[in-house]
């Protein structure tokens, strides 16, 4: 947070919108939380970790506050194999994709150039403009891979 920005004063959303967001310290806490997280998380599972720590806040909270750092920009949502919604702060600014290890959750990031090509001539054959597309890629995780080759998964 900047310095002299306090934690009940408002922010303008990065994301351009021009909307302010209010800095709580709910706010504030899931923010850090997703910091310390390398995989991406649940608003439930998030819940947990932060009642864990001994924050207070609802999970109503917890979603709102998740889906505004979510249309920010500022953190990452796509739905797990369960269609369920995970976030996580991504370290990549670009447009990119994600390889999820269906046992562990395991996240890398790819860039993939064949795949923005492909959905951009794709969209124009249809006529469509504006486009945006998710990928996401379940699979297991070199370790997880390992761990059912023993027969331990």
């Amino acid at each position: 947070m900047p310095i002299g920005v306090k934690a009940d004063s408002a922010a303008p959303s990065p994301a351009g919108g021009g909307k302010e967001q209010r800095v709580t310290k709910q706010r504030k806490a899931v923010s850090a939380a997703l910091d310390d997280l390398d995989d991406f998380v649940s608003t439930q599972e998030l819940y947990r970790i932060l009642h864990n720590q001994g924050v207070s806040v609802s999970l109503a909270t917890a979603y709102r506050i998740l889906q505004s750092l979510a249309d920010e920009g500022l953190v990452d949502v796509l739905r797990n194999g369960d269609g369920e919604a995970v976030y996580r702060r991504c370290n990549v600014t670009v447009h990119h994709h994600h390889l999820l290890c269906r046992n562990c959750g395991k996240a890398v990031e790819v860039e993939a150039p064949a795949v923005e090509t492909w959905a951009a001539r794709t969209a124009s054959e249809h006529g469509f403009t504006e486009v945006d597309h998710t990928v996401e890629i379940f699979g297991l995780c070199p370790d997880c891979t390992a761990l059912k080759a023993a027969g331990q998964l």
